[in-house]
């Protein structure tokens, strides 16, 4: 119990990573912690409509866990460009710190969990990573993109970054999200320049 105990104050920690969109009607940026529950019940709702069937506690596990390195390494938007190879080293890292404070069979679940979202290759890492690449995105649509703006971040990135993944694992909702992003260009929601970071 009390190692169970201290992988759940570890994650705790989760809650601080702050990320680069603020929630609806909020001041302040969301948390990593706040963004994997919204993921969770996105993919719980969004299940019915991925490309292939897929087992949505498995989804749902997936996303739960997909971001627990950010306790080390902390956020990195998802537009930057460059430097991925040695962040996901880093990442992978600090999961394996964080899950090795569980016991087995645990530990070696949650690493495979992590694994398997970051490699994309089954029915239900192309969902989940279909639902984590979207959400930024929906918050951006309806806060006349906040963090797109603060951050530079022009159009065409924000596709060439989400389109594929998007389409890969659910369809559907790419088909909803492709003609409210051209729209929120003519808006002007997006950033003039090639922001890096943010």
């Amino acid at each position: 119990m009390q190692d169970i105990v201290d992988f759940i104050l570890e994650i705790d920690k989760l809650k601080g990573v702050t990320r680069k969109v603020k929630p609806l009607g909020l001041e302040r940026y969301e948390n990593s912690a706040e963004h994997s529950w919204q993921l969770a019940l996105m993919a719980s709702t969004l299940s019915h409509l991925a490309v292939s069937p897929v087992d949505v506690h498995h989804v749902i596990a997936m996303l739960l866990v997909h971001d627990i390195g950010e306790i080390d390494t902390g956020d990195t938007m998802a537009f930057v460009e460059g430097g991925w190879q040695e962040r996901k080293r880093d990442e992978l890292a600090a999961v394996t710190r964080i899950f090795s404070l569980l016991p087995e069979p645990r530990r070696s679940e949650f690493l495979a969990l992590w694994k398997e979202f970051e490699a994309g290759d089954t029915a239900e890492s192309r969902f989940a990573n279909a639902v984590d690449r979207a959400m930024p995105v929906l918050l951006n649509l309806n806060n006349n993109g906040q963090s797109w703006r603060e951050n530079g971040i022009s159009y065409e990135r924000v596709v060439k970054r989400v389109a594929a993944q998007i389409k890969a694992g659910c369809p559907a909702l790419w088909d909803y999200l492709e003609p409210r992003l051209e729209a929120a260009q003519s808006r002007g929601f997006f950033g003039e320049g090639h922001g890096t970071h943010g």
